[in-house]
């Protein structure tokens, strides 16, 4: 269980440094931009957690932006006037259903539930 607490550790920086998590969100968002200039799809996991009292239970916060929404409407997965959140959410879940399918793990078996909550525009975060 140490080894999952220090995994998802927040390291601590001093004062004016940046914390690698700090790093890599920035490093995303520049990712996003170059996409988001060019019209592309573009989608990330900002962070992971896991609960350490329940290893079945944490949370991924994703980022997207609009050019990732059209696809996945496009692709079937949401209609106009459909919340990018409700959208993004159907493609994880099936993301999800599918690498269990791919496992041979059961998709009906009890995993808990997949709830997201809008962080703000384009970030959400699922658990």
């Amino acid at each position: 269980m140490d080894f999952i607490k220090k995994m998802f550790k927040k390291e601590e920086t001093k004062k004016g440094n940046k914390s690698p998590q700090d790093e890599h969100r920035e490093l995303l968002e520049k990712q996003k931009k170059v996409a988001t200039k060019k019209k592309e799809p573009w989608v990330a996991v900002l962070d992971t957690q896991v609960n350490p009292e329940n290893i079945k239970n944490g949370f991924f916060e994703l980022d997207w932006n609009e050019y990732f929404v059209l696809k996945l409407r496009q692709e079937g997965y949401g209609y106009d006037g459909d919340p990018e959140e409700e959208i993004v959410d159907r493609w994880f879940k099936d993301l999800a259903r599918n690498i269990l399918e791919e496992q041979g793990q059961d998709t009906k078996a009890d995993a808990g539930f997949i709830n997201v909550t809008k962080i703000d525009k384009g970030k959400s975060e699922v658990s």
